[in-house]
């Protein structure tokens, strides 16, 4: 429905033509933004499944290989065993942009020198099967720190696709509508006052000439 108070006049009609184009231009280049986040959001869902289906086979069989160190040895052992980690590592923050969207980036490097630091303990008094549970939670948790970044790049990418989609449809069904509208009303309303006035100036005609000539 045409806003019912605006006024009709041609400046008012040029600013609403002006407003429709950029309305629809922004519209455009939303869709084709929405669009564009959606293809790489169901890349990153993708890489996701991957991630936690590799995660999830490596921590189960972590979990077994440990449920059978925890049954060969004594409690305290395997305590004293895993007490005093020798390896560590650092851990850097960063971002990076996909399509306006910062998202987290997440790099890490263990200060460990041989791959052996993962292991605290000696091997005479412990189970082999320790040293399997140790060695698959090393090696998963490359894939558990890039399945963190992207859990938390898909969050903010799904965040902002509906924040899109609402722009989208606010310029679809409120802005763009509301234009073409008062665009028509006050198009009619130019018309109406175009043959009202091209109406009295035929009367006044009339008029001027009755009134020099005698015409009737």
């Amino acid at each position: 429905m045409a806003n019912t108070v605006i006024t009709p006049t041609r400046m008012v009609l040029n600013q609403q033509k002006a407003r429709l184009k950029t309305a629809m231009r922004g519209h455009k280049l939303l869709k084709d933004k929405r669009d564009e986040l959606m293809r790489r959001f169901l890349d990153i869902v993708r890489r996701n499944r991957e991630l936690r289906d590799r995660v999830e086979a490596g921590i189960t069989d972590a979990y077994a290989a440990m449920t059978i160190a925890s049954a060969l040895m004594s409690p305290d052992m395997l305590e004293q065993a895993i007490l005093a980690p020798r390896a560590s590592l650092e851990l850097e923050l960063g971002t990076k942009n996909i399509m306006n969207v910062s998202v987290p980036e997440y790099k890490f490097s263990p200060r460990a020198t041989d791959e052996g630091d993962i292991y605290t303990y000696g091997f005479a008094q412990t189970s082999g099967e320790l040293d399997d549970a140790l060695k698959k939670l090393s090696d998963v948790f490359q894939d558990m720190l890039e399945l963190a970044e992207v859990e938390k790049t898909m969050q903010l990418m799904a965040q902002e696709i509906e924040k899109t989609r609402r722009r989208v449809n606010a310029l679809e069904y409120v802005m763009i509508p509301e234009c073409q509208e008062n665009i028509r009303y006050i198009s009619m309303k130019l018309e109406e006052n175009d043959r009202s006035s091209k109406v009295r100036l035929m009367k006044v005609k009339d008029m001027v000439l009755k009134k020099a000539h005698g015409y009737e």
